[in-house]
């Protein structure tokens, strides 16, 4: 099995790639999907959110603007929140291998995956590009997102310039729909 990292900045385009992936038939694992489910599923992790942050929780489900909330956008929040996400995420990912054990191919989709580390058990990375008026057109465009909310989004990510020079392969997603389904298809073929 070949396990491909799919990584790239907020508003870059992995959305749109990883279900490319998936309509090819390979298995995605999507962190972010991940941990919506842990924060509505787990009931140990939503003890230890509650406990370090307070009430997060609404209906029983960790309640993603009250967590945000009570992050306050300091950096040693966030190294807590990591702490106790990342367990509980790496066997939700490690289950997701062991289901698609016999395919030759699985694409693990991260949005920080250089940022945490993740390139370490992966064997390829691929990054999702596009030019930086590209990509703030696109995040600017999502329903409640402001200039502010993106820099500090930016400013948690390792710049795409670094990514792409880290990554193994590199999609430009500034390209027409096609280009870039095409290219998923080319790599999967070179990957296989």
């Amino acid at each position: 099995m070949i396990k491909l990292g799919l990584t790239g900045s907020i508003g870059m385009g992995k959305s749109t790639i990883a279900a490319m992936f998936t309509d090819e038939g390979v298995p995605v694992w999507d962190a972010d999907l991940a941990v919506h489910g842990l924060y509505a599923d787990s009931e140990p992790l939503k003890v230890k959110l509650v406990e370090t942050f307070g009430d997060v929780l609404t209906d029983g489900v960790v309640d993603r603007v009250k967590l945000s909330a009570a992050l306050k956008g300091e950096a040693a929040n966030f190294d807590a929140l990591n702490a106790l996400v990342h367990p509980a995420l790496a066997e939700d990912r490690l289950a997701f291998f062991a289901r698609h054990k016999a395919a030759a191919l699985v694409v693990v989709d991260i949005p920080l995956l250089y940022e945490v580390g993740a390139d370490s058990y992966l064997d390829k990375v691929l990054v999702v590009s596009a030019p930086a008026d590209v990509q703030a057109a696109r995040v600017l465009a999502r329903a409640g997102m402001t200039e502010a909310k993106f820099e500090a989004i930016l400013a948690r990510q390792m710049p795409d310039a670094e990514k792409r020079a880290r990554a193994d392969f590199v999609i430009d997603t500034s390209k027409s729909l096609d280009d870039c389904r095409d290219a998923v298809k080319a790599l999967i073929e070179k990957l296989r």
